[in-house]
């Protein structure tokens, strides 16, 4: 049976490779677990996150375009799904499990009719496929982890209520300096330190949380070899699925995109949008009939050498503090041997780097001209599934 035409029932209920026993670490998204002692709850862990997978009879993007995007929205399918995570830690918190047939809450709802199959939706289908045309990305084409790192970069500009400050790396380089302005707008970085202690009239601004710090996604796509994964990068992806800011990998192998959480042993642990399920309407009172959203069967895994090098990798950080915590362990594991660093932290850009201001481009236009160049190339590689 093609990977493309397979029903949710074919997944639920067939027959899939039960998880290992082994007494090796499983790391899923910076939690730890025994697949020994900790089984149920490994497996609750991920079964609580957002599944989003091929779906078909859904309104026409665009109006006349597309009802289904089963062989080409894989990879759209994953972005969606590594920013749904992103979400769920903004407003449910990494420890919320889902369980069949409860009441949820008003909160994971809202996370849930962001990403329902109809134009309006923040992140629907729709909205990313929309938007990539924007990117160079026609309706129906295949697009690379860059890509789709751009086109949600973009979409969360426009959902007011989660307020992300989603930030696309360039050139395999973090810049602090950068992101701190764009989670910090209110403050300028070099008066920080003047105004440190003395921040009533940013509270006074807004009355949440985010007065103060716009929660952050970082994603940050990278080129890990030429054709294969360069094995002196392995140690370091490993390590990127044990920090507590993990969203996780989006990325594939030839022939199709998933979403990677973690690890164990040598293989990468996946949710794989490659099922065509039908599209799904909110009921009257806007609760949203879950159970397809979520993995109820052991998650897919493969060998980590089978990864296609093109990958984005994403990480969330919901105050300031946790920004510098994760710095602090990212510096830590470049000091560490026998790992090559995947990208280059640095406190303000470097000065090979050339400025967005002094080229006077807008950010999304440079961000996504220079990076397309570079890691959409080998988009290529990966095949179109087709019925």
């Amino acid at each position: 049976m093609d990977a493309a035409t397979l029903t949710y029932d074919t997944l639920r209920f067939g027959e899939f490779e039960d998880f290992p026993d082994t007494p090796e670490p499983v790391w899923i998204l910076g939690k730890e677990y025994s697949a020994l002692t900790e089984r149920e709850q490994l497996l609750s862990d991920v079964a609580s996150r957002l599944w989003f997978t091929y779906r078909k009879n859904f309104p026409p993007i665009g109006g006349t375009g597309p009802t289904s995007d089963t062989g080409w929205g894989c990879m759209l399918r994953c972005g969606q799904m590594i920013l749904a995570e992103a979400l769920m830690c903004r407003h449910l918190g990494r420890d919320w499990r889902w369980a069949r047939g409860r009441r949820q809450r008003e909160e994971y709802v809202s996370i849930l009719n962001a990403f329902i199959d109809k134009k309006d939706s923040y992140y629907s289908i729709h909205q990313i496929a929309q938007m990539g045309v924007g990117e160079g990305k026609p309706i129906g084409q295949w697009y690379g982890p860059n890509t789709v790192a751009q086109v949600l970069k973009k979409l969360a500009v426009f959902d007011t209520w989660s307020r992300l400050a989603v930030h696309v790396a360039m050139d395999n380089t973090v810049i602090i300096e950068e992101i701190k302005r764009l989670c910090m707008p209110w403050l300028d970085i070099g008066d920080r330190e003047e105004l440190n202690g003395c921040l009533e009239g940013a509270c006074a601004l807004v009355e949440e949380e985010t007065a103060l710090w716009k929660p952050l996604v970082l994603l940050i796509p990278l080129r890990l070899g030429l054709s294969d994964i360069n094995e002196a990068y392995i140690d370091t992806l490993k390590q990127c699925f044990m920090l507590p800011q993990s969203l996780g990998v989006i990325g594939g192998k030839p022939n199709s995109a998933h979403y990677f959480i973690g690890y164990v042993g040598e293989e990468l642990i996946y949710l794989d949008p490659h099922t065509t399920q039908p599209a799904v309407e909110p009921s009257e009172d806007g609760q949203v009939p879950d159970e397809t959203y979520h993995c109820q069967h052991p998650p897919c895994r493969m060998h980590i050498c089978e990864l296609d090098p093109s990958i984005a990798a994403g990480f969330f950080c919901r105050t300031e503090d946790e920004f510098d915590d994760w710095c602090m362990r990212i510096r830590g594991l470049s000091c560490k041997r026998g790992g090559l660093p995947m990208f280059e932290l640095v406190d303000s850009q470097p000065t090979h780097m050339v400025s967005v201001d002094a080229l006077n481009l807008t950010p999304d236009f440079s961000d996504s001209d220079r990076l397309e160049r570079f890691f959409d190339s080998e988009d290529e590689e990966f095949e179109i599934l087709s019925l």
